[in-house]
């Protein structure tokens, strides 16, 4: 929204500079983004009065003019312009004047001729080409009335100003009008706000005579209202709504249209004038269209509507599309007489959805699209009828014809003085917090500390207590809340939590092992959402997903790490290790909210170790991945157990469950070559651990042992087994006979083939035995050793 400081002068005294301004504008919530200096590098620019034109003798596109600009003889100037003309009022720039772009004007000689100046358009003086009046869009600006020869040019063109530029979010729709800002400055400034003048001289006539409204769908367009204005006579609107107009970005027309535009501008209602002759019948019908139906806007485009846009019709054909643009045989044109004013409410999120649909996005439509305030709908109809009275010299017909009902004009929200100064830290009175309303214009009664504001409808982002607080707040100024220091009852060090360092190691030692971090997206597609799923859990969908692909919420990490590795793979970066720490969600029924979870996974593919001039390269495989998780439990002081098993999406004979303390917390393992074929991806290993299982074990303190003085003993076994029996059950059934003397086992070798029978294998352990108190003696160790190989023979394996 452009904001211009010599427009809001009219509603609102406030003597300061533009800059002070604005910068306490931006301190109470709403930016201002840019100030747009109309003054800046113009120099010595007047109003001057050609009192004649000639022709060049040497060149056919020139005129030699003389003009009057204030002085006691009139400069010659040589002028190029199609339309400059002798009797006319234009704007000059002096000799040694400036204009905007650095230019000096300085005494010239044009084809051999003295030019003393120059006259200027609109576009010389800084004013953009887009919004400058069709009249004058190829050549000089010219006024429409008498103004005095050497009167400062920017002063006739109400060009002495400064625009603010306002980045306004969704909820301030009250400023995108001057009566909304109005409103705000005021309240700043605690000064008065003067609103427009609406009244007008009304004929003996009656509106309802002449026209009737129904509306057929009430819950789309909650109010219809129109007006009518006669014997409007079409030509210029004054110099000063123009340039009001062309600051806040609008080309003027004519005097009713840009009466129309101006109302849109001051109120922040949107208005639509139709030729009352034009319409085609006395009924004006507001209704949903009919599919496919068609009409031409005032762009001369023929659109297809569809049942969900609102139409304006005069009974049968649609002359308007509600809230967005009008039709082209029912608009304002030089021949119009007499108008129907329209003012309505639409539904906001129909006018969106149409607008952006038929991409015709207008000032109109932004503000039907963020709300409109209800209480400013007939005020601004009855400011266009005043305007059309005094620049159009309209007569205006009594009442108004409308259907529906505008509804509450405000909404009461009740407070305390405690709860606002508890909030905020003020120690502000009743009628210090009720002059802070008031100047908002916001209606307030005082019962003792209990208020009751009445909050009209143009601020629609205030609807609760704490919207009220934060008015409070912003008009008081957020730099007199008082600064004050916590008061702890308990102070405690700032170190990190034991979870935060434990962290911390994890992503070390895992990043000292090659991996790299990747932050993905907690959404995926609900095809994808369950994939390498732990637990058999409910989704979590969104009910309004941005996209199919960020639809559910995940329960692996592993979906959209697989898709970064499959990224960066097709980017010829083919060694790709990456892990996460990130929450999965888990449903927990309708109307419970999920459970979130902690988890560490990782994938790797491709070369871990790559020397080149060594000719020397190791390929990921399934005991690195193991080895970085081993490493980790290491870090920790966890030990983990692992067994093979069977996973949806994991290659059948190359997967592991881990577990913690006797509870599966996660997997490891390959990925199944189908799905590593539908993403183009080699051998690839994945691991995926619950993290919060992980922080739950407490890692305590670590007592360090000495280095045994005594030298230790190792025997080698090997043991028949059949196919099926993991070596993890051999190991166990080892260790829990190995007394407390057996240190550790290593299983060195696995045999099937020649010389075992079928479904039989080989596994080859390694014992190592160590006592850290006395010598080892033969005969100690071959007891515990005899031991373990009976209770393997009663477990079923056969010592070879």
């Amino acid at each position: 929204m452009l904001i211009s400081n010599e427009w809001l002068k009219d509603y609102v005294d406030v003597n300061q500079n533009v800059q002070d301004l604005a910068e306490k504008i931006t301190r109470t919530g709403i930016e201002v983004d840019d100030i747009i200096d109309y003054t800046k590098d113009i120099k010595n620019l007047v109003v001057g009065y050609v009192v004649s034109k000639t022709s060049h003798p040497d060149a056919d596109k020139l005129n030699i003019c003389q003009v009057d600009i204030g002085e006691e003889e009139p400069v010659q100037i040589v002028c190029g312009a199609p339309n400059v003309d002798e009797g006319q009022y234009v704007i000059v720039a002096k000799v040694g004047g400036r204009l905007p772009g650095g230019i000096k004007i300085k005494r010239a000689k044009l084809r051999g001729e003295r030019s003393e100046g120059i006259i200027c358009s609109l576009q010389e003086i800084g004013i953009s080409s887009n919004v400058v009046p069709k009249a004058f869009e190829n050549g000089i600006f010219v006024f429409s009335t008498e103004v005095t020869p050497g009167t400062d040019a920017l002063d006739a063109l109400y060009l002495n100003d400064q625009i603010m530029e306002f980045d306004l979010t969704p909820n301030r729709a009250d400023a995108l009008s001057m009566v909304g800002t109005a409103y705000e400055v005021a309240a700043l400034y605690q000064t008065q706000m003067t609103k427009p003048q609406t009244a007008s001289n009304e004929l003996n006539e009656f509106a309802t005579d002449e026209l009737s409204v129904t509306v057929k769908n009430e819950n789309k367009v909650p109010y219809y209202s129109a007006r009518i204005v006669k014997n409007v006579t079409i030509g210029q609107s004054p110099i000063w709504m123009q340039s009001r107009l062309m600051k806040a970005g609008i080309r003027p027309i004519n005097n009713v249209v840009d009466i129309s535009n101006y109302v849109l501008l001051e109120y922040g209602q949107p208005l639509h004038m139709f030729d009352q002759d034009q319409i085609g019948s006395n009924h004006i019908e507001v209704r949903q269209a009919q599919e496919n139906e068609t009409m031409t806007t005032l762009d001369d485009q023929e659109r297809t509507l569809l049942e969900s846009d609102i139409v304006i019709t005069n009974g049968q054909t649609p002359i308007a599309l509600g809230g967005v643009m009008g039709g082209d045989f029912s608009e304002v044109s030089d021949r119009t007489t007499n108008v129907v004013i329209e003012g309505a409410i639409f539904d906001s999120a129909s006018i969106r959805h149409t607008s952006r649909r038929l991409n015709l996005r207008s000032e109109a439509s932004s503000r039907f699209e963020k709300g409109i305030a209800t209480e400013f709908v007939n005020e601004a109809v009855d400011r266009a009828c005043y305007l059309l009275e005094m620049y159009a010299s309209g007569s205006v017909l009594k009442d108004r014809v409308s259907a529906g009902d505008l509804g509450e004009f405000i909404t009461p929200i009740h407070i305390t003085t405690d709860k606002i100064n508890e909030t905020v830290g003020f120690n502000l009175s009743a009628d210090e917090i009720t002059k802070n309303f008031e100047q908002l214009g916001f209606e307030t009664e005082v019962n003792h500390n209990e208020l009751t504001v009445f909050v009209p409808s143009r601020r629609k982002d205030i609807s609760i207590k704490e919207d009220l607080i934060e008015e409070v707040a912003r008009i008081y100024g957020y730099d007199e809340i008082p600064s004050t220091l916590p008061v702890f009852e308990e102070v405690t060090s700032g170190t990190l939590t034991d979870r935060q360092r434990k962290t911390r190691i994890v992503k070390e030692t895992i990043e000292g092992a090659g991996l790299n971090q990747a932050i993905t997206y907690s959404l995926v597609s609900k095809e994808h959402a369950k994939d390498f799923a732990l637990q058999d859990r409910s989704t979590i969908e969104l009910l309004m997903p941005m996209s199919e692909a960020h639809s559910t919420l995940r329960q692996s990490l592993l979906p959209h790490l697989i898709e970064a590795t499959t990224y960066n793979v097709a980017r010829k970066n083919k060694d790709v290790k990456l892990y996460e720490i990130g929450r999965v969600f888990f449903g927990n029924g309708e109307g419970e909210l999920p459970e979130e979870v902690e988890y560490l996974s990782g994938i790797m593919t491709g070369d871990y170790v790559v020397n080149q001039w060594q000719g020397k390269k190791e390929e990921v495989d399934f005991y690195l991945a193991k080895g970085v998780i081993e490493r980790v439990a290491e870090k920790l002081n966890l030990t983990l157990d692992y067994r093979a098993a069977k996973i949806e999406g994991l290659h059948p004979g190359r997967t592991a469950i881990v577990s913690l303390n006797g509870k599966d917390i996660g997997f490891i393992g390959e990925l199944h070559p189908s799905v590593a074929a539908d993403n183009d991806l080699k051998r690839t290993y994945v691991f995926e651990l619950n993290y919060e299982e992980m922080m739950k074990v407490s890692v305590g303190y670590i007592n360090y042992q000495p280095i045994p003085k005594y030298p230790g003993v190792s025997r080698d076994i090997a043991l028949e087994v059949n196919h099926d029996v993991p070596a993890s059950e051999l190991i166990s059934t080892i260790h829990d006979n190995g007394a407390d003397i057996l240190q550790d086992t290593q299983v060195f070798d696995v045999y099937e083939g020649e010389h075992l029978e079928e479904g039989k294998k080989s596994v080859a352990i390694r014992l190592n035995y160590l006592d850290t108190e006395n010598t080892l003696t033969d005969e100690r160790v071959s007891k515990v050793h005899d031991q373990i190989i009976e209770a393997l023979k009663e477990k079923g394996s056969t010592i070879r």
